[in-house]
C-alpha cells in the first residue's frame, strides 16, 4: 500500500509556523501542518478565574472551532459550544498544556488559548495543540514568566489495512481500522493518550508498535518547534 502523498508509513506531513500571526495577543501562531492549518491564539488576563482567587495560581483554558470553510462542507458554526466533538478536543487542548506548565508560577493570571481551523485535512486537534504550545512560549515571554512552559508536541496515528500510519490526513483517518492520538511533553512524559477500535480490534504488541512511531514522530515534532522559537 502506498499513502497518497507518497510518505512513508512513519513520515509526518511538513510542518510550518508562523509566529505572531495576529498583533493583539501575548502570543499567536499559524500552524500549516500538510493541509491542516490552525490558528493558535494565547490572551493572558492579570486575574485568575473567580474560584482561584486568592490562591496563588493561575489557569489555562481553551478554546476550538473549525471555520465554515476549512471542510469541502460547509461547516456550520459552532455558536453554542455544546457540539460534543469540540467540546471533548478544548478539553484535551486544556488539559494538555495545563501539563506543560507549573500553574503557580503563572500567578493570578487566566491564559486563554483560542485555535481556530481554517483548512482542515485530518489531525486538526494535535495540530491545535502543537500551534497553541508555540504560542504559549511567545506568550511567557512576553509576560516574563521565570519558568517557561515545556513545549508539548503531538500526532495521530493509526492503523490502515492492517498497516501502522503516522500522521493520518483526512483520508488515511476515515479509512483507519484503529484511530490513535499521542500527546507528549519535551521530557518524553506522557500528557494524553487515545487510542479507538474503529472498525477491527488490535493487539497489545500492535499498539506498543504503534506508540514508538507516535514517540518518534512527537520528538521530530519537538525539535521542529524548538528550531522555531530558536530554542
Amino acid at each position: 500500500m502506498k499513502r497518497n502523498d507518497g510518505r512513508e508509513y512513519s513520515d509526518i506531513r511538513k510542518v510550518e509556523f508562523v509566529l505572531n500571526a495576529q498583533k493583539d495577543p501575548s502570543g499567536s501562531v499559524l500552524i500549516r501542518w500538510g493541509n491542516t492549518h490552525v490558528l493558535c491564539s494565547v490572551t493572558v488576563e492579570e486575574k485568575a478565574p473567580h474560584w482561584l482567587q486568592g490562591q496563588g495560581q493561575g489557569w489555562i483554558t481553551a478554546e476550538y472551532g473549525m471555520l465554515p470553510g476549512s471542510t469541502d462542507k460547509r461547516m456550520s458554526r459552532d455558536r453554542s459550544r455544546n457540539n460534543g466533538r469540540t467540546h471533548e478536543i478544548q478539553r484535551l487542548i486544556g488539559r494538555s498544556l495545563r501539563n506543560a506548565i507549573d500553574l503557580k508560577s503563572l500567578g493570578e493570571r487566566t491564559v486563554s488559548i483560542d485555535c481556530d481551523v481554517l483548512q482542515a485535512d485530518g489531525g486538526t486537534r494535535v495540530a491545535s495543540i502543537v500551534g497553541a504550545s508555540v504560542a504559549l512560549q511567545l506568550a511567557a515571554k512576553k509576560i516574563n514568566l521565570r519558568t517557561l512552559p515545556k513545549l508539548v508536541s503531538a500526532v495521530s496515528l493509526g492503523l490502515v489495512q492492517g498497516e501502522i500510519l503516522v500522521d493520518l490526513a483526512y483520508v488515511e483517518d476515515a479509512a483507519a481500522e484503529v484511530d490513535s492520538n499521542v500527546v507528549m511533553l519535551e521530557t518524553g512524559e506522557l500528557c494524553e493518550v487515545q487510542a479507538t477500535a474503529e472498525k477491527k480490534t488490535f493487539s497489545v504488541e500492535q499498539w506498543q508498535s504503534m506508540l514508538s512511531q507516535a514517540q518518534k514522530a512527537c520528538h521530530a515534532i519537538t525539535q521542529i518547534q524548538k528550531q522555531i522559537l530558536g530554542m
